[in-house]
């Protein structure tokens, strides 16, 4: 008995002990759950603001609307759930169930919405206004998401309860937000980098949903609430820290500022970076991964004095914006060096530009979220507060801060933003000091210059705009150029020729074009050469307001068409909802690797193309060699095929610096018949047009073709489509950058080596006897053309030049006497050699004679002016 005393304290502190146990493991738990939520959640925001795109378009107002959408979604749930997840005697329920409708009906949107895209598309039209393309593009996600986004915006403040119960009544809010959050930044890669490019986007949601699933599970089996740790239900809220309305404001205000940042941020670094679909996933994810690690470290450093660390964290946000909006100028001048370490390197740039305000950022709803926590008893007041700000956020700084500020000067407004949360207090003003310096120095400093423009050259005009940067850049020789964003240059005035050519290839193998439609305007030269096609309408779509404001920089002073008419719309969605039909559709050059453009070569959008065709109508797909690498190519030219059975490949010429490739579709296929297309080029009205563009007889359109739907089905082998479901072209991004340092013409070669060009997929057979050996010789003598362009090194000029091009061009001649591209630079070398070398010049004629004996003008100058 002597002994039982000492064996009480014993048991009670093993007892004690295994419940601690139990208790940590509950937290580590329940703190796996957070991160898997906030996976999953971020998954499904990618993958559902992709098919958004898919079905609504990239237009500002339609990507507005989504967001916008999403997150009101979000709003409603944290709102409405509040009260069900505070009294709820059993939170570990109400999560699960919130976890099973987030998956069951993440699964029912891999149909429902693409279905509701469809529908809408028609409804909004062509040209619908900015308020209706913004109401439609909301209504969408919010309506046919609404299940699972109010689910979605309960879970936080459910986990919130769930943690603290384990945790005996502890402040938990900062840590549940924290580990969500790195949860999302594991989503934001894991989604982009692994899951959609392997499994494509449906499967992507499955997976999701079996995320969902196992956090239910995982829920239902962890046994929270027990060992005497008191619930929520029938206890009264704390009050007497921040006043309801000041916090309400705090918060909306936090997330309207903080989501605006991250556009600006994105905005400006689209300028300098890759702009593909990883570099959207880098920035985000470095955004997160700053908020995640801002609420961590506010949970491991709270202190007393709630209101003083609350003007502390207000300060030091505004003050980290500053800092970035410093940085931001250096950043973007040393990402040329970064870039070369591809994606880390963009990773880096984001992590410079986001990670300490947004560190920031993440302390600071943390430290909010927990005095809501304390004050009403439930995190949902504050989720839904904070994501009201964020869903007007997009819309404040596309449609006011972008174009009244700029990007850059409006970062310094978010600044201040922050510091006018502060109230007037003495203490509150000593923490503004500081910032409010930097900012007035920021501001007395000119914005950056982020266009970059080359020696000797000039910046004529730039346009800033919610969703692009466009401007008209000068060199030193006088050429102007558009670029895009700083990175893709969409044309100048030195390819005005190959831009025309460009347009009247497919307008020509129709045989009498009516109604044209270009897809993609860039300067503005293709559709106005497609314009000068004698009696055929012509009409354009172009995504970017920027882009159409600056058409006039590249207006050819000789041409006498006026711009045939614009419509300022995405392409796909003006395809799917228009009800017209054209005879020709062309769809302009579209960089593969840039978010958004590959969508333009799917399955689906060849489809829409085709039933905008008529009867006899054609569709023209130009095709950016030297920014493709040959996956994606194949992948596009099986997608052609398979809406276009009876495809055919051509080249729109034979430069090996910008090589492009026109896929060619007929709505039904038919052989080409060489005498009509003769009667028409001897038209005195086309005659005038064609005459200066190398089309003056049919061989040379004919001359452009490579390969029919059989040459085509063998080049692109067995492999996966560009669809919208598989994204493939969108995320074989990394690849299609790398192709832009390799030289321009290596994927040519690779075509031209493996695509056997053959008459009879063109000819019908009456006209194959007359035209096969012609075109043939033609077609090989094009090819060794390219082949010597392609061997040339260096910038060869003069004699250096002759010397190196020669021997390819009058290879070429040799093939086919037809072959213009070769002899007509060969007859100008030779006259520019007479007066400074007459040996050279008359061995080069001797040399071109020989090699095509049927054209006498080598034989001429040699009788005329070298008879001795």
């Amino acid at each position: 008995m002597t002994s039982l005393p000492s064996e009480i304290p014993r048991a009670t502190i093993a007892r004690t002990d295994r419940v601690g146990a139990s208790l940590r493991r509950q937290r580590l738990w329940l703190i796996c759950l957070a991160a898997a939520s906030g996976c999953a959640g971020l998954g499904y925001e990618i993958v559902w603001m992709r098919q958004f795109s898919l079905v609504l378009g990239t237009e500002m107002m339609a990507v507005l609307g989504s967001i916008a959408g999403f997150f009101a979604g979000l709003a409603l749930g944290a709102f409405a759930l509040d009260r069900l997840i505070r009294r709820a005697s059993s939170a570990r329920q109400v999560y699960a169930l919130l976890e099973a409708v987030i998956g069951g009906w993440g699964v029912c949107a891999i149909w429902l919405l693409p279905a509701a895209g469809r529908a809408l598309a028609p409804l909004l039209g062509t040209e619908p206004s900015p308020v209706l393309l913004w109401t439609g593009s909301f209504a969408l996600p919010t309506m046919v998401l609404l299940p699972a986004t109010v689910a979605m915006g309960g879970t936080l403040a459910a986990l919130e309860r769930m943690l603290r119960e384990s945790s005996a009544d502890a402040p938990v809010a900062a840590a549940v937000y924290g580990a969500n959050t790195a949860g999302a930044v594991a989503g934001t890669l894991l989604s982009t980098f692994l899951l959609i490019p392997a499994v494509g986007l449906s499967a992507t949601l499955l997976c999701l949903a079996a995320v969902n699933a196992l956090c239910a599970l995982g829920a239902l089996t962890t046994g929270v609430g027990p060992h005497g740790v008191e619930t929520d239900a029938g206890r009264a809220p704390q009050r007497g820290r921040m006043t309801d309305t000041r916090l309400a404001v705090t918060l909306f205000a936090t997330g309207l500022l903080g989501i605006a940042f991250e556009i600006l941020i994105v905005r400006l670094a689209a300028q300098v970076l890759q702009d593909t679909v990883y570099t959207y996933a880098s920035l985000l994810a470095a955004y997160l991964l700053g908020t995640a690690a801002g609420g961590w470290i506010w949970q491991r450093v709270r202190r007393h004095g709630s209101e003083t660390r609350l003007f502390a964290l207000l300060a030091i946000t505004a003050l980290a914006c500053l800092m970035t909006a410093f940085l931001v100028p250096h950043v973007m001048g040393a990402a040329d060096s970064a870039l070369q370490a591809g994606m880390l390197g963009e990773l880096a740039i984001a992590l410079a530009l986001f990670l300490v305000p947004s560190i920031a950022m993440g302390a600071l709803f943390a430290h909010l979220a927990q005095d809501v926590r304390d004050i009403r008893g439930s995190l949902g007041w504050a989720v839904g507060i904070n994501s009201v700000g964020a869903a007007i956020a997009p819309m404040l700084a596309a449609q006011l801060l972008i174009p009244k500020l700029g990007a850059w000067t409006a970062l310094i407004g978010i600044a201040l933003g922050y510091l006018l949360l502060l109230p007037p207090r003495r203490v509150a003003l000593l923490w503004a000091a500081a910032p409010v310096l930097a900012a007035l120095i920021l501001l007395a400093m000119p914005a950056p210059m982020l266009v970059k423009v080359p020696p000797g050259g000039r910046l004529l005009a730039v346009r800033e705009g919610p969703m692009v940067t466009a401007s008209a850049v000068e060199d030193a020789m006088g050429v102007r150029y558009l670029e895009v964003n700083g990175r893709s240059r969409m044309g100048g005035t030195s390819s005005v020729r190959s831009d025309y050519r460009q347009a009247l290839l497919p307008l020509l193998l129709h045989p009498a074009p009516r109604r044209a439609l270009f897809l993609g305007i860039g300067t503005g030269a293709t559709i106005v050469g497609g314009a000068r096609m004698p009696g055929t309408d012509i009409r354009g779509v172009e995504l970017s307001h920027e882009v159409i404001d600056l058409l006039p920089w590249f207006a050819n002073p000789d041409a006498t068409q006026d711009t045939p008419p614009i419509t300022v719309a995405d392409a796909r969605r003006y395809v799917v909802a228009d009800s017209g039909s054209y005879d020709v559709i062309v769809a302009d050059l579209f960089h593969p690797a840039l978010d958004g453009s590959g969508a333009l070569y799917t399955t689906e959008h060849f489809a829409a193309v085709r039933e905008r065709l008529t009867q006899d109508g054609i569709f023209c797909q130009w095709l950016p060699l030297y920014q493709l690498d040959q996956p994606s190519l194949r992948a596009i030219i099986r997608s052609f095929l398979a809406v276009y059975p009876g495809a055919s490949a051509w080249l729109n010429h034979y430069s090996v610096r910008t090589p492009m490739l026109a896929l060619i579709g007929a709505r039904e296929a038919r052989p080409l018949d060489p005498d009509a297309l003769a009667a028409r080029l001897r038209d005195p009205q086309l005659r005038h047009i064609t005459h200066g563009l190398g089309f003056d007889a049919p061989i040379d359109v004919l001359g452009q073709y490579l390969g029919g739907s059989n040459a085509l089905a063998a080049f692109a082998g067995d492999g996966p489509r560009n669809t919208d479901d598989n994204p493939f072209v969108t995320y074989d991004a990394r690849r299609n950058v790398e192709a832009l340092s390799a030289p321009p013409w290596s994927l040519l070669l690779g075509v031209i080596r493996s695509m056997p060009t053959e008459a009879r997929e063109l000819l019908a057979s009456a006209q194959h006897d007359l035209w096969s050996a012609r075109l043939e010789a033609y077609w090989r003598a094009r090819n060794r053309f390219i082949e010597a362009g392609a061997a040339l090194t260096g910038d060869p000029r003069g004699p250096a030049l002759i010397a190196a091009a020669a021997p390819g061009l009058l290879d070429a001649l040799r093939l086919s006497a037809e072959f213009e591209p070769a002899y007509a630079p060969l007859m100008s070398m030779a006259r520019s050699l007479r007066g400074s070398d007459r040996a050279a010049a008359q061995r080069l004629l001797s040399a071109i004679d020989a090699a095509a004996p049927s054209r006498a003008e080598a034989r001429d100058l040699l009788a005329h002016e070298f008879a001795d």
